[in-house]
């Protein structure tokens, strides 16, 4: 569980208890698409603002995860402030994957051990 996130509402948004519950709970839960060694040095900067547009008001929200050597940032607009979280933690998900698709050296057949593994359950 990601333990530092900060909340911040902008433009005179008002947080109430059931929003900062509900952003503890999601975004809080996104160390689980972290590699091990980036999941304790995580932070996470959740941004609300309260956005008037033409079609009436809108709720903006942004995320940014501070994650070993990049900012993770995701942002969405929407009717609902709770929706909009909801988005944002998906992009935010599809954006781990690939962090840790990189950061992390995937151990293939290729290697030297592997093959000799291989080797060795043939013969018996």
């Amino acid at each position: 569980m990601i333990t530092s996130i900060e909340i911040t509402g902008l433009n005179n948004y008002a947080l109430d208890d059931t929003t900062k519950k509900y952003i503890t709970k999601k975004i809080g839960r996104l160390d689980r698409y972290l590699p091990r060694h980036a999941r304790s040095s995580v932070s996470a900067e959740v941004r609300l603002k309260e956005v008037n547009r033409d079609h009436g008001n809108k709720y903006e929200a942004e995320v940014m995860l501070n994650v070993p050597d990049k900012i993770i940032t995701a942002k969405d607009s929407t009717l609902n402030i709770l929706a909009a979280i909801d988005i944002v933690e998906a992009k935010i998900v599809a954006q781990l994957r690939k962090y840790k698709q990189t950061t992390i050296g995937h151990v293939g057949r290729r290697g030297v051990m592997s093959r000799f593994k291989r080797g060795y359950a043939r013969e018996l």
